[in-house]
């Protein structure tokens, strides 16, 4: 019993920890100055150098669905209801969650051996010894950069997810092409992508949160960066699924 609770007040200790520094972060952007230049490498980061593994994650999981949801659905003569389900799981679910999850293993990882290096070896302490904040120099750009890429990313992967459920339907399953897109479009509401784009900015804001978060109060040396690497796709992925579900009971709850 002691262990369990030992183990729980540690968490609890370190969710107060993470909302805290959360919240300093947040204080800091809307002061000036705003570094701009850093912004935009976090931002390209992000969005242009994970574009590709974001890309093929999505394609092929609108592929997969297409796949599996034939298997299940022609045994009850429903196989009509493809495009419907390929878009439903793929805008809704598929395309924020794993790219949060695709990000948070590539950026995320590399954000936070960046902080811990930098933590480990005194150039966070440098900077405030040259009267620059750390939060707002290494941290405030990063949490931006998150926020507004990541949806970026996945409005690309909600189009070629269904792309690649369209790519399955038609060359494999036997769908009538045109049929196919138009039982899409009939199909897509607006309230879907804006989740969809929500669900990324929130995920987006969590993979950075912790990339920074475990970086930045990162110690031990060259053991401590690679377990606060560790750590920050850890939290972040498991953050990424745990808010899902709310936003997904939030938006979608009767």
């Amino acid at each position: 019993m002691a262990a369990v609770g030992r183990g729980f007040w540690l968490a609890l200790s370190m969710a107060g920890s993470i909302a805290l520094f959360g919240l300093n972060a947040l204080t800091h952007i809307v002061r000036p100055p705003f570094y701009g230049r850093l912004f935009v490498q976090a931002f390209v980061e992000f969005s242009y150098f994970s574009l590709p593994v974001v890309s093929l994650t999505a394609v092929f999981s609108g592929m997969v669905i297409a796949l599996q949801s034939y298997a299940g659905f022609s045994r009850y003569g429903a196989a009509t209801a493809i495009p419907n389900i390929v878009l439903i799981s793929v805008v809704r679910e598929l395309a924020p969650v794993l790219a949060g999850l695709m990000v948070a293993g590539r950026v995320g990882a590399a954000m936070a051996a960046e902080l811990g290096t930098m933590r480990v070896t005194d150039q966070i302490d440098a900077l405030t010894t040259l009267s620059t904040n750390p939060v707002k120099y290494l941290v405030v750009p990063r949490l931006l950069a998150g926020t507004l890429a990541l949806p970026l990313l996945v409005l690309v992967a909600d189009v070629l997810g269904v792309m690649g459920g369209w790519l399955v339907g038609t060359a494999k399953l036997g769908f009538n092409s045109h049929t196919y897109l138009m039982n899409t479009m009939d199909f897509l509401q607006s309230m879907d992508v804006v989740v969809s784009l929500a669900k990324a900015a929130v995920f987006g804001f969590l993979v950075a949160l912790m990339g920074c978060y475990h970086g930045y109060n990162s110690r031990g040396g060259a053991v401590g960066v690679g377990t606060a690497t560790t750590n920050a796709v850890v939290s972040a992925s498991i953050l990424i699924l745990a808010f899902d579900y709310v936003l997904t009971e939030l938006f979608f709850a009767q």
